[in-house]
């Protein structure tokens, strides 16, 4: 029978070869598996933590790999993070344990050759590991987990983040493995919280070492799971009521249609699925489509649908009277949308496939929201692979068809509709710096309003922006 373990292996080395992204893969192989729910939830956790955690965890294991890493196989090395995974950051598995589970893997794995070497190297990772906790950074300490709950009131959340508190707690090593803070917080930053080092640079220049300490501990945890309610079928608090006695805790948030989950509970599980009562949506997520002002009745252009909460948002907002013309390159992902919008009986959206060179409806439009393809720095807790993949060379490229798309829905609307421009990134350059750009190459429009998420205040980072055309 095939173990948690050993899905998450195979994810691991699919997600490695690129063959899709952690989420897409983890819910291919547990949708193909027949897994207990509690190890559903474990390869969640064991996927998404060695992703996030990659530069850390090759920390704590390289001082114990007496070759050059380079000659490592790379399955190895895919269990040796697994296995350093458990011993560093899951605190409810007994180390002899991970370190045991983790040598049986290899046999799966097709390096049996390795169970010796692998053996080796856990052994001294798990003598590395205290089970003392302290709040300060250091040499011997790695960050572990937020102190401050991310699921609290979320009333209290403006005076959440002002607070002094230390954002999250360290683990104590036997031994300094990581750089010292003290003396090279930027290296010391790359290695604990485990992002690229040019990506560090660019955060520590714009946040701080405080900011940016926030940040990595927001990133590395799991993000809270947001629903929003379809207004269509129902209304929040009585679907909050329904929640509530199943037993599902769930506080309302600042949109209207927003709950926050506080246990992670899997989503067809939760009363209302089959029949449409919500879908998954981030709260950030939410304000972009009631940015748009959508009215029933109109014509609207969804420019970058896939894979349709925004769209759907839109036609709920129009009491699913009006016409939403809802765009996408990508046949599979657009399939998604009109999957989703026959799961919330909306019947107001009609799917186009472009092609490079183009195809989308000349309208005019009423207005238009426009949800780029980014970098995807404001989410990187639910993509964690992004750290990694992402490259500095590639903002030039993402600028240029961001700019060029805002350009084609600001183009395609009548005078006096608008257009919001949108992505889950928190680089300025692909926000602010888009909108300036498109604003002084085209007469006639008006920034009207924008907005800047923060990551974990109290959900994705994120920006959006209004723009009006000039009558």
């Amino acid at each position: 029978m095939t173990t948690a373990r050993q899905v998450t292996l195979d994810v691991l080395n699919r997600s490695r070869a690129r063959a899709g992204f952690a989420a897409e893969l983890v819910d291919e192989a547990l949708t193909q598996g027949q897994l207990a729910p509690q190890d559903r939830r474990f390869v969640t956790q064991l996927v998404c933590g060695v992703i996030r955690r990659r530069g850390t965890l090759d920390a704590l294991v390289k001082p114990f790999i007496q070759r050059p890493p380079h000659t490592v196989e790379a399955r190895v090395w895919d269990i040796l993070r697994l296995g350093a995974f458990q011993l560093a950051f899951l605190t409810h598995i007994p180390p002899h344990a991970a370190v045991h589970e983790s040598v049986e893997l290899a046999t799966p794995a097709g390096v049996p050759q390795a169970k010796g070497f692998i053996n080796g190297v856990l052994r001294r990772v798990a003598e590395l590991v205290t089970n003392d906790f302290c709040e300060t950074a250091a040499a011997n300490t790695v960050p572990m987990d937020v102190t401050q709950d991310v699921l609290a009131p979320l009333r209290d959340s403006r005076s959440r983040a002002d607070t002094t508190r230390p954002p999250g707690r360290y683990r104590v090593l036997t031994q300094p493995v990581l750089p010292d803070p003290t003396s090279d917080f930027a290296s010391y930053y790359a290695t604990a919280f485990s992002f690229p080092r040019w990506l560090t640079a660019r955060w520590l220049a714009r946040y701080g070492a405080d900011e940016c300490t926030r940040l990595g501990f927001w990133f590395n945890s799991p993000p809270p799971l947001w629903i929003r309610v379809n207004k269509l079928r129902s209304r929040r608090e009585n679907y909050r009521l329904q929640l509530t006695a199943s037993g599902i805790d769930a506080e309302p948030g600042q949109h209207p249609q927003s709950l926050r989950l506080r246990d992670h509970i899997p989503i067809r599980d939760l009363p209302g699925f089959d029949s449409g009562e919500w879908t998954v949506q981030d709260h950030s997520s939410m304000l972009v489509a009631s940015a748009v002002g959508v009215q029933p009745g109109q014509h609207v252009l969804d420019l970058c649908a896939a894979p349709g909460s925004k769209t759907t948002h839109l036609a709920e907002l129009m009491d699913n009277r009006g016409h939403i013309t809802a765009c996408d390159i990508d046949d599979k992902r657009l399939k998604q949308v009109t999957a989703l919008c026959q799961r919330l009986g909306v019947g107001s959206v009609e799917t186009v496939l472009l092609t490079e060179s183009g195809g989308i409806p000349p309208g005019p439009f009423d207005a238009a929201l426009v949800d780029v393809p980014c970098s995807n720095t404001g989410v990187m807790n639910r993509r964690p692979e992004v750290r990694w993949r992402l490259k500095p060379r590639e903002f030039e490229h993402l600028i240029r068809l961001q700019t060029r798309l805002l350009i084609e829905a600001v183009t395609r609307v009548r005078p006096g509709g608008a257009v919001v421009y949108s992505t889950c990134s928190i680089e300025p350059e692909e926000n602010e710096g888009v909108v300036k750009v498109v604003r002084q190459a085209l007469r006639g429009v008006m920034l009207e309003a924008d907005h800047v998420a923060v990551p974990g205040q109290p959900s994705d980072g994120g920006y959006w922006a209004r723009l009006r055309v000039a009558k």
